[in-house]
């Protein structure tokens, strides 16, 4: 009786796999992001309200893009994470959301990481933000 259950919790953990679309989503490389920033800076003061954003240069893949969520901030990678890497496929800012610049188009959202408009594979990259005093600190 132990070797019948052994065998089909066997079975259950095999059959049972991660559904992980990190194999879907290869076009972003693990790039180092370690930044802080003073947000009594004048480029940051527009962080101070909801749903501002601000883009940060020579970090991660294209850029990192931070955004005031309300309830903190999150940072995404500004690289369109759904198809290879090419000069178009920066994300640009547009409000809430940022667009990539390729014919596709690719529109997500800036508070969820998630895409706009049509269902796509990959979200965006997101990176860890750490809130001390007035500064803010953005890791991978």
């Amino acid at each position: 009786m132990k070797q019948i259950f052994l065998l089909i919790s066997l079975l259950f953990l095999t059959a049972c796999s991660r559904n992980n679309n990190d194999e879907n989503c290869k076009f972003l490389v693990n790039a180092a992001v370690n930044v802080t920033i003073n947000m009594n800076l004048p480029q940051y003061n527009q962080l101070q309200f909801t749903s501002n954003s601000v883009y940060i240069a020579n970090q991660g893949n294209k850029g990192v893009i931070l955004i005031n969520v309300g309830s903190g901030y999150r940072a995404w990678d500004a690289a369109d994470p759904n198809h290879e890497q090419r000069s178009c496929s920066l994300l640009t800012i547009n409000g809430a959301n940022a667009i990539c610049g390729c014919v596709d188009a690719n529109n997500y959202s800036l508070f969820t990481g998630g895409s706009v408009g049509k269902q796509l594979l990959c979200g965006l990259k997101e990176y860890r933000v750490t809130v001390s005093g007035s500064s803010l600190h953005i890791t991978n």
